[in-house]
């Protein structure tokens, strides 16, 4: 079955009915895209919370349960249960779980090079092509090189560091 993220989103139908649009008091909705529950937690904690203490309106689409010793019921109810603790509605947390979508941001590297981060950035970058002509904004999460994800609080001190100059 070919399936692509911009099928299974609903095409132009969606953009056009402005789920990613300012929803005209500067309050703006924001779409995260994650691979399969607790990408959420472990790599966007820190931007959801920011992005609602701004009041903007959040929204999590996981592409998969992540289903691969069993466990995808389980981790599609921890999803929901880290929204509700960081803050996000919900019914403003889908989980497609498509057979399509299965090995389908991130930045292009996905963090730890895992091939559902990498495509889910793939698809992202496809949707915002496909609808260049309204105004959306995606934003990735830079990876960081391997030698910075294990060097803990170090990495830390080096982040206020380099912020500074």
């Amino acid at each position: 079955m070919d399936a692509s993220l911009w099928k299974i989103l609903g095409g132009p139908s969606l953009a056009s009915k402005g789920a990613f649009l300012n929803d005209g008091g500067g309050k703006k909705n924001v779409l995260l895209v994650i691979a399969h529950p607790d990408d959420e937690s472990m790599f966007f904690a820190p931007d959801i919370g920011y992005l609602i203490s701004q009041g903007h309106n959040l929204h999590v689409l996981c592409i998969s349960t992540g289903n691969a010793n069993g466990l995808g019921d389980t981790r599609k109810e921890e999803l929901y249960l880290a929204s509700a603790v960081l803050k996000i509605s919900t019914q403003q947390a889908k989980v497609l779980d498509h057979p399509g979508l299965q090995i389908i941001n991130f930045d292009d590297f996905g963090v730890s090079g895992h091939c559902n981060h990498r495509d889910v950035h793939r698809g992202v970058r496809e949707l915002l092509h496909k609808v260049s002509d309204r105004h959306l904004e995606a934003w990735a999460l830079a990876s960081n090189k391997i030698l910075r994800k294990y060097i803990g609080p170090v990495d830390i001190w080096l982040s206020i560091l380099f912020a500074k100059i």
